[in-house]
């Protein structure tokens, strides 16, 4: 197994996790408004969209890394991950993890018997098993609408769980923006799957497969901006659309461009001991 096979980058809102994240043998990446050490990767140099973090999230350092720094990764794959959100080989329940054991325990190397896979993603988030309850609560017009939703799971698709969570026919819209190609495959995709690779996290074996799907996402984030706007964006669900929009994206271009993966990602907020 390659030794130096993966570089992972691990980003953060806090300072003070910088010490942890470098015992990883990660690389840290500092983002939102506090004051990281000058030689901290972050999103704020070089081209960059870094005012818009409240709004983008992650993608933020993803447009930083495509325009400035991309082309200095000598590792043959390149990862991302979250100050309480790791890759791991195996599942660990949250209740077992801990900062003395995390390490060990968290993805350092990617398997030589991975070498038939050009990506990797996280364990799918099944939208239709949330309860009956949450539905209701969350958007009682969306379900009396479509009653079927209560009874059917498959009718549980991404397209009414992004419905519900993030405005209603939002998605359609943005899809609209897409190119015909995609407009069609992703809108199929939505309405047709019940699960989602999550976070926004995924470790991607190739410069060039990265340097595609940045080449689609923020040309198509850009052009929703026109649709959706900055100042009249309230609430989580609404302020952070374009990280939501790109976590969808996300899971179905890599499944559809690339041979892919699916990894467990562990959950343990490295600030919180």
């Amino acid at each position: 197994m390659n030794e130096k096979n993966l570089r992972m980058f691990c980003l953060t809102l806090e300072p003070s996790h910088l010490k942890f994240i470098k015992t990883l043998d990660y690389t840290p990446v500092g983002l939102g408004e506090k004051l990281f050490p000058k030689d901290c990767l972050g999103d704020k140099n070089g081209i960059n969209i870094s005012h818009k973090n409240k709004y983008y999230g992650e993608y933020t350092f993803h447009y930083w890394l495509w325009k400035n720094y991309l082309n200095h990764i000598n590792q043959e794959w390149i990862g991302f991950c979250q100050y309480r959100k790791f890759w791991a080989l195996n599942f660990t329940p949250n209740n077992e993890l801990n900062l003395s054991n995390l390490n060990n325990k968290v993805l350092k190397k990617i398997p030589d018997d991975f070498s038939q896979f050009e990506v990797i993603l996280g364990d799918p988030f099944f939208v239709n098993k949330r309860k009956i309850m949450k539905f209701l609560k969350n958007g009682f017009p969306l379900v009396a609408s479509n009653p079927k939703v209560l009874f059917n799971e498959k009718a549980r698709n991404i397209k009414f769980h992004f419905d519900l969570m993030h405005g209603r026919d939002n998605l359609d819209k943005a899809i609209d923006l897409l190119d015909q190609e995609n407009k069609v495959d992703f809108r199929n995709f939505v309405n047709k799957e019940v699960s989602f690779n999550p976070h926004n996290m995924f470790i991607c074996k190739s410069k060039k497969l990265l340097n595609s799907y940045y080449n689609e996402i923020f040309p198509w984030l850009e052009k929703c901006e026109q649709l959706f706007g900055f100042k009249d964006l309230k609430g989580y669900g609404l302020t952070r659309i374009y990280g939501f929009l790109a976590e969808r994206f996300m899971s179905y271009w890599f499944k559809k461009n690339a041979k892919f993966k699916e990894l467990p990602i562990l959950f343990h907020d490295i600030g919180a001991n």
